[in-house]
């Protein structure tokens, strides 16, 4: 396993579901920092892919991505070791979900005429996956394990976002 790898290859391994990707970025506790930037390049391309925003509608998207990840993460992370006997860090579980929106940067697809519904269908399926893949490597449990947590976790983060939608 090469620790010296970039953003760009850690970015592309993330992409195409390299299990050596995630595992890497999981024990690399350096790599928070680039998992940030993937999260915030990824809000970026949706801000200006779904709306042909300029900069701010990007810039603020990344702000809202970045806090959306920690607390995905950390529900994930709580879900994933205490309920189905994971066994990671919080950091561990949010640098694979960082890298896991990797492919989210295709996402700048959307603003092209007839073939950007298709294209955000197509990124979200991708991006869902390889967060599975994320989840799986970063809590060093199986497939149904997996499974059941990225439906609890995310349940939940539904549900809390909502509740706060509505609170506030």
């Amino acid at each position: 396993m090469t620790q010296s790898r970039g953003l760009v290859q850690r970015m592309t391994g993330a992409a195409f579901l390299d299990i050596e990707t995630f595992e890497e970025v999981e024990h690399d506790e350096t790599a928070t920092g680039q998992a940030a930037t993937v999260v915030i390049l990824m809000a970026a391309c949706q801000a200006i892919g779904g709306s042909g925003g300029g900069i701010v509608a990007a810039a603020s998207a990344g702000l809202a991505a970045l806090a959306s990840w920690a607390i995905f993460a950390g529900i994930t992370y709580l879900v994933g070791e205490k309920v189905f006997q994971g066994e990671a860090t919080w950091g561990e579980v949010l640098r694979t979900l960082g890298f896991a929106q990797a492919p989210g940067v295709l996402y700048l697809l959307v603003i092209v005429p007839f073939f950007g519904w298709i294209a955000s269908l197509v990124v979200s399926l991708w991006v869902l996956v390889a967060a599975f893949v994320g989840i799986r490597q970063a809590l060093d449990i199986g497939n149904f394990k997996t499974f059941l947590t990225v439906l609890v976790a995310g349940g939940t983060y539904v549900f809390l976002q909502t509740f706060l939608l509505l609170l506030f």
